[in-house]
């Protein structure tokens, strides 16, 4: 997770020099295409028999949620600084614990729904709606964070029986064909030098989408996500240095707040997972 949120920022930092001259769709598109060339070797190797059945909507429910949300962070990420796009980035962690509520059936604790408030009033502080206009960018953002959170609930399932090789060539084939129809629709001809950087982010988010996914498939979700939070450091940095980007009093406080509550909910939830283990082997016969 470390590593995947180093990779990550690297990603931002080129998005973000890129600009908004390629529409979102197109250049989310292209990274994907770029990111199906880079994976052939492994392509070649899998086991596609496999591939079917509940699998195969997985698989694409998830390429649809991850290519909405690549594309809406592409829009952001061209138009607010990088420090904002990663704080509001934090309420993934948010939307990925309430998708695990819902979806996975996992036990609704008051300190989960106290953390998840905490988080919601975090975002808000960043947003600031009715004192100020709520940026484009912004809201691209936003919306983005739950379709990031169904795609990491969606890896989750698939790790119980896919690999993580497989679980990555998916995601970049589906990927790739959710974003296909609006790459055609908003399409210019790129320059090479556009061409050349998104090839770079291809590689580097290939890396970071293996580790991610590496990562969720050995721990938790409540275990690896708080480690994201690093990611608002190199954020900071890079956007102050490379875009003279200062960041906002009001961003930084939201992003504590968010921040805050996640650690708090994480920590809960690895002292339960302790007790229930604890109380496991308490039960065992000797």
């Amino acid at each position: 997770m470390v590593a995947a949120g180093i990779l990550f920022v690297a990603v931002t930092v080129i998005v973000r020099h890129l600009g908004s001259d390629l529409p979102a769709a197109e250049a989310a598109f292209i990274r994907y295409l770029f990111g199906l060339v880079f994976l052939l070797p492994v392509m070649l190797r899998m086991r596609w028999h496999r591939v079917s059945g509940i699998n195969f909507r997985l698989y694409l429910l998830r390429g649809i949620a991850h290519g909405a949300a690549v594309m809406l962070w592409f829009f952001a990420m061209a138009r607010i600084p990088i420090a904002e796009v990663t704080a509001i980035s934090y309420t993934t962690p948010i939307f990925t614990t309430l998708g695990a509520i819902l979806i996975f059936g996992e036990q609704v604790r008051a300190r989960r729904l106290i953390a998840i408030a905490i988080g919601f009033v975090g975002t808000m502080i960043i947003l600031r709606p009715g004192f100020q206009s709520i940026h484009i960018g912004s809201l691209a953002q936003l919306l983005a964070a739950p379709c990031f959170a169904a795609s990491f609930l969606f890896a989750k399932r698939l790790t119980s029986t896919e690999s993580a090789g497989e679980i990555l060539v998916m995601l970049t084939i589906f990927c790739t064909l959710a974003l296909l129809p609006a790459a055609l629709i908003y399409w210019r001809e790129p320059t090479l030098v556009e061409l050349g950087w998104l090839a770079l982010v291809a590689v580097i988010a290939t890396a970071g989408h293996y580790a991610i996914t590496y990562a969720i498939a050995s721990a938790p979700l409540t275990v690896t996500q708080p480690f994201t939070f690093l990611q608002l450091i190199w954020a900071i940095i890079l956007g102050y240095w490379l875009f003279d980007e200062v960041p906002d009093l009001w961003v930084g406080i939201g992003a504590a707040v968010i921040v805050g509550a996640i650690s708090y909910m994480a920590h809960r939830e690895a002292v339960q997972a302790r007790k229930a283990k604890l109380q496991s082997s308490a039960s065992m016969p000797s």
